[in-house]
């Protein structure tokens, strides 16, 4: 086909020139300025754009594997964490619990203690209340003596200055006293 368009352009050439045919040198110099540019793109252009695209897919071939290892990460985190804050609540109740039974326990020992001390505390005054009792009737024994000595003396009119007749004449007296007391309460 070539030759037919060569041989057409010759005798064109003699004739008047084809406007849709090119010129022989045109059809040429194109080709060879097609193939400059073509080897140009193939040799430089083509493997650098090739590197460019490689450079990005790797990039976001890692961006997702990054990504895929962030959500994994992320997920062991919250499973973690939704673990220990189970565990957290059990524990915090198992306190709680813990918190109440010492708490009942305090207030079971603090009123056995309130118990005890106001036992102790009633024990000691009574205690104290007999002791004053008992130093009450001494010292009443000594006055009533003393003055029933005396009066038996302004009685009689003799003196009883003999501590060992005096003492059993108050004696006498006392007991008489108290079992006249012990008679009337019954």
């Amino acid at each position: 086909m070539l030759h037919a368009v060569l041989r057409a352009a010759e005798e064109g050439h003699e004739a008047t020139p084809n406007p849709v045919l090119p010129e022989v040198y045109d059809l040429v110099w194109s080709a060879v300025c097609f193939v400059v540019i073509l080897v140009f793109f193939w040799i430089y252009v083509l493997p650098r754009v090739q590197k460019l695209l490689d450079e990005r897919a790797e990039a976001i071939e890692g961006n997702i594997a990054k990504a895929d290892e962030a959500q994994r990460k992320a997920e062991a985190a919250l499973e973690q964490y939704t673990a220990q804050l189970a565990d957290a609540r059990t524990e915090a109740g198992r306190i709680r619990e813990t918190a109440r039974e010492d708490g009942k326990q305090i207030v079971a020992d603090a009123r056995e203690q309130a118990t005890s001390e106001a036992a102790r505390v009633t024990a000691s005054a009574q205690a104290q209340i007999e002791a004053e009792r008992q130093a009450a009737l001494v010292s009443l024994r000594g006055e009533v003596g003393t003055i029933a000595i005396d009066l038996a003396s302004g009685v009689i009119g003799e003196s009883l200055t003999d501590d060992a007749k005096a003492k059993a004449v108050v004696d006498r007296f006392l007991a008489d006293l108290e079992s006249a007391d012990a008679g009337g309460k019954k």
